[in-house]
């Protein structure tokens, strides 16, 4: 089992046979290396199915790359039960803000209305420490500093354990879809990946081909 067979979008198993969601990221450490899976769950597994007009306080979870047992491109098995899997830690923790007088008017109207929205006192933490990378499907990729928008990411490449780069989904510099190297990724907060690329070196990058 090699890293490089990690995809975004894969579905996750339990040892039992459980259904529990799908692979939606991936932390890598300074290393590079990769340390956790990040899983959403599936309705029918959160229990929201059940409720669906109940506020979901968390439906993303973390997953040690130890517990995987198996996978392919499409599916991820893990060693752990269904059971195991439900005391696993949430990815995202909550904690509150600071908010202006209209938020707090807001936040007291919320009962009232049909809203399933979080109050306006309480913000998403990301549990992990702060030198891990989370690179998610979809997840904007910025030229630099710039402001301006490479594209998104498709999906991500490892080799004997390392991050190679990500697949990227062009914003118009290219008709295809291109490779990334790990090089050129840097973060400065947790909305966008950064590219160090000078845009006239985007011609280099290599069109991404999957294996057949």
């Amino acid at each position: 089992m090699a890293d490089e067979d990690f995809h975004l979008g894969a579905d996750v198993r339990t040892s039992d046979g459980r259904d529990v969601g799908k692979l939606v990221h991936l932390l890598v450490g300074p290393d590079y290396g990769l340390r956790a899976l990040v899983v959403k769950e599936d309705p029918s597994f959160s229990g929201h199915r059940f409720s669906p007009g109940s506020w979901l306080v968390n439906d993303e979870f973390i997953v040690p790359k130890e517990a995987v047992k198996s996978m392919t491109r499409d599916q991820i098995e893990l060693n752990l039960s269904a059971g195991d899997v439900r005391l696993l830690p949430p990815y995202l923790s909550y904690r509150e803000k600071e908010e202006s007088t209209t938020e707090v008017l807001a936040d007291a109207a919320g009962p009232l209305t049909t809203s399933a929205e979080a109050p306006h006192w309480i913000e998403q933490v990301a549990n992990k420490p702060a030198e891990q990378l989370e690179i998610d499907g979809g997840e904007h990729v910025m030229l630099g500093h710039t402001g301006k928008k490479l594209g998104t990411v498709k999906d991500v490449l490892f080799d004997d354990g390392q991050l190679v780069g990500v697949v990227l989904r062009p914003e118009g510099f290219f008709t295809s879809e291109v490779i990334l190297p790990r090089r050129f990724l840097d973060r400065s907060d947790d909305a966008a990946l950064f590219a160090n690329i000078e845009e006239a070196d985007l011609e280099r990058l290599t069109p991404f081909r999957p294996a057949e």
